[in-house]
């Protein structure tokens, strides 16, 4: 089964309304939601109006562009960000320093997508692939039991090795705490010819999850276009509360 999901529903209108378009097209099958930013409100709206299959898109590194924001929420939000994007390896070293400021950033932006979306999220991702950083895992801050993005899936050739093996010791540790596909890729690169091919080839016998960023000009013409179409066929495609 192959999910495509849309990273940033509710980033700003144009990754909001592009992907509702490719929902209704049946390029993509499901979404992630920003909150506290700027059509954080009435992405929401939409979905819960067209009961689509969201879940939270975790944002530990983006400025928050919402209406009425909160000081301290951004306070916090921008020293985890000087950490994470400090350098390449931060992700991966706790933060001791920085434990309460993840867990009031993290519990923030879950209460929020709970006021917006009526619900708890029951899947997590991260904008920058950051939910997978070592304080928000270490510190446990994703309850057991919910389904989780696991690392980007590369094939042969791709990765070093040593890239390899931690990303596989850290999906084995998710599997063990929570829901995870099979594989994960993203849409980009389009290239070498055949690598849609190759994902859509795993998903007729693996769940493959397959993010995608719409509001991006490139990836939304391919999305839109015939070569993606042509991918999809014979390939079951599906959401996350299936």
């Amino acid at each position: 089964m192959l999910i495509i999901n849309a990273d940033d529903w509710g980033r700003n209108r144009a990754a909001t309304d592009r992907s509702l378009h490719c929902l209704r097209e049946g390029r993509i099958t499901t979404a992630s939601a920003m909150v506290f930013m700027e059509d954080s409100a009435r992405a929401a709206e939409i979905a819960r109006a067209n009961d689509l299959d969201i879940g939270l898109h975790l944002n530990l590194t983006q400025p928050f562009t919402g209406i009425g924001r909160n000081g301290l929420l951004e306070e916090r939000q921008k020293r985890i960000a000087g950490h994470l994007l400090g350098h390449k390896y931060r992700p991966v070293f706790y933060n001791p320093a920085l434990k309460n400021d993840f867990l009031y950033v993290y519990d923030m932006q879950v209460d929020e997508f709970s006021r917006l979306y009526g619900k708890t999220p029951s899947r997590i991702d991260g904008h920058h692939h950051m939910h997978l950083c070592a304080n928000v895992l270490c510190a446990g801050l994703i309850p057991p039991g919910l389904r989780v993005r696991r690392n980007f899936s590369f094939f042969a050739g791709e990765k070093s090795l040593f890239n390899r093996l931690y990303r596989a010791a850290v999906d084995a540790w998710l599997r063990k705490r929570y829901l995870c596909t099979d594989y994960f890729f993203r849409l980009l690169p389009l290239s070498p010819a055949g690598r849609i091919d190759g994902i859509a080839s795993l998903a007729r016998l693996s769940a493959v999850e397959l993010a995608v960023h719409p509001e991006t000009p490139v990836e939304y013409d391919f999305l839109m276009g015939d070569d993606f179409a042509r991918c999809l066929e014979g390939v079951e495609r599906g959401v996350f509360a299936g």
